[in-house]
């Protein structure tokens, strides 16, 4: 019955060829929008997580400040300054916390050769690479061997290479900070980089042996990441560990600025599953504008068949049987003109390539731009979609098919 339903379909497609094409047009160009509006959702989404991933996503920087609030005997504007001891607190209250570094940095005057620059020095522990996912390009990083011999090596950033060392190689080579030679380890890979920001600029050095250019018994900064999805609550934890330590109110959010990556990522997140809907949305409005085309065509289909449905019903044709065979064919119309669509789809997405977006606002940044990447659940969205608007704009003329009186379709001219 399948099989004599398709041959039916095909038969009267075959009949109005030039009409079932312009239909077969407008669902292809209907679910081809669905697709490519759902896969530049996806690839918003996928580019904010390729920014993010660029800094660390399950990442905390915590940053003394001024208490705003009278707390524990202490009042309000009193300077909160991070020792070693908080970051060992954090440590043994925070156990989610799976790397901490603290860090002390200045800006020191770089000099190699006659080249003299000034460029951000930070000292931090040697797992600084994982909490602020950097990068190596070429060389390594400073292990705790180095920590603990206190040993003058430097890994610098992408930029500070060029400026210092243009195109020449850099590991091994000896720079003056301050007037104090460190060997260059390691060099780290481009990372994005928004106007002016000193990010690949940075130069960075054990954490032991930044006390031979700063004093380090004061630290300008705290950071860690963690493997928890409530980082809401880890955050509030951190804050209630310092404020025990520092005898400030756990609410005054002046005493420690924390910056938490997850709450940006969060947002980002609700705003792609929003766009995503947006877009399905107006793909969906697009789809059915082709649905309607399909829907008329197959009600001017019924008008000039009606003797034809006419005869069917004479020779024994029930309701069910007319009803099917003209929804098999405008199903038929639609998945044809569908697989057309997510065909068209595929090819406009392997051609536009890379969207500008990130790439508009920073430096090395071309991972966070757009791509049309259609993923198979968004094929699958797709077809859900389409079959739904093939079988409403099917059903309609399909009903008004199988209602004709066969006498008043026989007597139709």
């Amino acid at each position: 019955m399948f099989r004599d339903l398709l041959q039916e379909a095909y038969g009267a497609m075959r009949h109005n060829r030039r009409r079932t094409a312009l239909t077969m047009l407008g669902m292809a160009w209907g679910i081809a929008t669905v697709v490519m509006l759902l896969a530049y959702g996806d690839g918003f989404g996928q580019a904010c997580e390729a920014i993010f991933a660029n800094f660390g996503t399950k990442l905390m920087i915590v940053i003394p400040g001024r208490t705003s609030m009278q707390a524990g005997g202490q009042k309000a504007g009193m300077q909160i300054r991070f020792t070693m001891d908080d970051v060992d607190s954090l440590t043994t209250n925070l156990p989610q916390i799976t790397h901490i570094t603290p860090e002390v940095s200045k800006q020191a005057n770089i000099q190699f050769d006659t080249r003299t620059f000034t460029f951000d020095v930070t000292g931090n522990y040697s797992n600084v690479d994982s909490v602020r996912a950097l990068k190596l390009g070429n060389g390594r990083f400073y292990n705790m061997q180095d920590e603990t011999q206190h040993a003058r090596v430097a890994v610098i950033g992408s930029e500070a290479k060029e400026k210092l060392f243009s195109g020449r190689n850099a590991l091994g080579e000896r720079i003056r900070i301050d007037g104090l030679s460190f060997e260059v380890v390691g060099v780290l890979s481009a990372k994005m980089q928004e106007g002016d920001d000193d990010i690949n600029r940075t130069i960075y050095v054990p954490f032991t042996t930044m006390s031979d250019l700063k004093d380090t018994h004061y630290l300008d900064s705290i950071w860690f990441n963690y493997e928890t999805p409530e980082y809401a609550r880890l955050e509030q934890a951190a804050r209630g560990v310092l404020a025990s330590e520092h005898k400030f109110s756990q609410t005054d959010r002046r005493a420690v600025r924390v910056f938490n990556l997850m709450e940006q990522v969060h947002q980002f997140e609700v705003i792609t599953i929003g766009l995503k809907i947006l877009l399905g949305f107006i793909g969906t409005l697009t789809l059915g504008i082709g649905g309607v085309g399909l829907m008329n065509i197959m009600l001017v289909s019924v008008t000039q068949r009606t003797r034809e449905i006419g005869v069917e019903k004479a020779l024994g044709a029930r309701r069910g049987d007319i009803l099917l065979q003209f929804l098999a064919e405008a199903l038929t119309i639609t998945f044809i003109g569908g697989l057309l669509g997510i065909i068209l789809a595929y090819a406009v997405s392997l051609s536009v390539g890379r969207l500008t977006l990130y790439s508009a606002m920073a430096k090395n940044a071309e991972a966070g731009d757009i791509r049309l990447i259609i993923a198979p659940g968004t094929v699958i969205v797709a077809t859900v979609i389409l079959t739904a608007v093939g079988l409403i704009s099917g059903m309609i003329p399909a009903l008004r098919a199988s209602r004709l009186d066969p006498i008043e379709a026989l007597r139709y001219e």
